[in-house]
């Protein structure tokens, strides 16, 4: 099992929710983050006065899958969320010791 971690832009999330649906994702967790990388955060102007906003919004998806899925999720997500500039995010790939359902108490592969 693999859990991948992508923090993408917060205006492609419906987009990469669609693809992955359409690939047969039904488990994701949404969180909204702040971050920066490449991309550092930028100065804005309120009130008169100049300030660095460092972190900015981003959307990180949390989707737990089987071994033989990943190509096609790690695809779908790069497709979905690119928009070719800087700060279009990063996907992380971990493997998963074990996932267990709380309610049937399916452990493995039948708890996703």
């Amino acid at each position: 099992m693999k859990k991948v971690e992508a923090v993408i832009k917060p205006f492609k999330l419906d987009e990469v929710k669609d693809k992955l649906n359409e690939i047969g994702i039904k488990g994701i967790t949404v969180s909204e983050v702040k971050g920066f990388g490449r991309q550092k955060g930028h100065t804005e102007l309120y009130r008169g006065a100049e300030y660095v906003v460092d972190f900015l919004p981003k959307i990180k998806l949390e989707i737990v899958i089987t071994d033989n899925q990943l190509d096609e999720v790690v695809n779908a997500i790069i497709k979905s969320a690119q928009t070719g500039r800087i700060g279009d995010g990063k996907i992380f790939v971990t493997s998963l010791e074990e996932t267990i359902r709380i309610r049937t108490g399916e452990r493995g592969e039948d708890a996703i």
